[in-house]
């Protein structure tokens, strides 16, 4: 299993929530709550027609999960906004990861699939709205590889976007890790490599005024309901910002390693340039 990115510097402090900042926890957190798993339970409903229908093809519910995504930005007051072109072409998505928060910013512009650890499938409430939408769990175990290529086949010959984060882990906003090159192998079978294309994206947190600049960052021993809290109770917020690169196409690149190291320098150069910026 790939560790736990964790920092060299202390975590940021978390100020008190105070009066104004439990009222907003409480008032955001209802609607956001009512607005996930009332999402959640109309997309089961639907799936329960769509499926036999269409198998593993989801031509409605994936705009479900996008309207609840787009609207939890509006519930937290988040600003949210994207630049460059969505991918036309059948292929994968990566991107950088900071925070739980990356999953809503990117199923708000983009119908995509998440490619997880399995771990995340026994989560409480994260690991059922996973399931429910479609999310591809993997094991980082080198004897199921074959197993988890094919899963990836058969969901990009469906022509679902999957998303990856070739980082395998979480950071703290501010910086992008080495791509891992082991899961973009999927991408150069031989029933693939020659119609399959790859979209980086540079996810970009930009914190409230004052914040610390890690402050939407979720990494290392960071307690899940903690760091909601500060966010949900945050009475200033900043951004959430978008960077889609062209699209390329796989046989274009030699291996997964100079396909893994083009899309990392895309991603990064996106989050570099635009944090240097107010």
């Amino acid at each position: 299993m790939t560790p736990t990115w964790d920092s060299d510097q202390d975590n940021p402090v978390s100020k008190p929530l105070g009066v104004i900042g439990w009222a907003l926890v409480l008032v955001r957190g209802l609607i956001l709550g009512t607005l996930v798993f009332g999402g959640l339970l109309v997309l089961l409903l639907v799936r329960l027609v769509e499926r036999p229908l269409f198998g593993l093809r989801r031509p409605w519910t994936p705009f479900i999960t996008q309207f609840v995504c787009r609207t939890a930005f509006f519930i937290l007051n988040v600003p949210f906004r994207t630049t460059g072109a969505l991918m036309k072409q059948h292929g994968a998505v990566v991107a950088n990861h900071s925070s739980w928060l990356d999953i809503f910013a990117l199923n708000a512009r983009k119908r995509i699939y998440f490619v997880s650890k399995a771990e995340v499938a026994q989560w409480p409430g994260i690991g059922w709205l996973a399931r429910a939408t479609g999310t591809v769990f993997i094991n980082r175990d080198p004897k199921e590889a074959r197993a988890q290529k094919g899963v990836f086949e058969s969901r990009l010959n469906a022509g679902h976007k999957l998303l990856f984060f070739p980082e395998g882990t979480s950071t703290d906003a501010t910086r992008v890790l080495p791509f891992k090159p082991t899961l973009f192998a999927a991408f150069f079978s031989e029933g693939l490599r020659d119609t399959i294309y790859v979209q980086p994206v540079s996810v970009i947190y930009h914190a409230p005024k004052g914040e610390d600049a890690r402050f939407y960052g979720w990494w290392g021993d960071m307690e899940f309901g903690e760091h909601m809290l500060k966010i949900l109770g945050a009475r200033r917020q900043g951004s959430v910002e978008l960077v889609y690169h062209s699209a390329v196409k796989v046989s274009d690149f030699k291996s997964r390693k100079d396909l893994a190291a083009y899309c990392e320098t895309q991603v990064r150069s996106g989050v570099e340039n635009r944090l240097q910026k107010p």
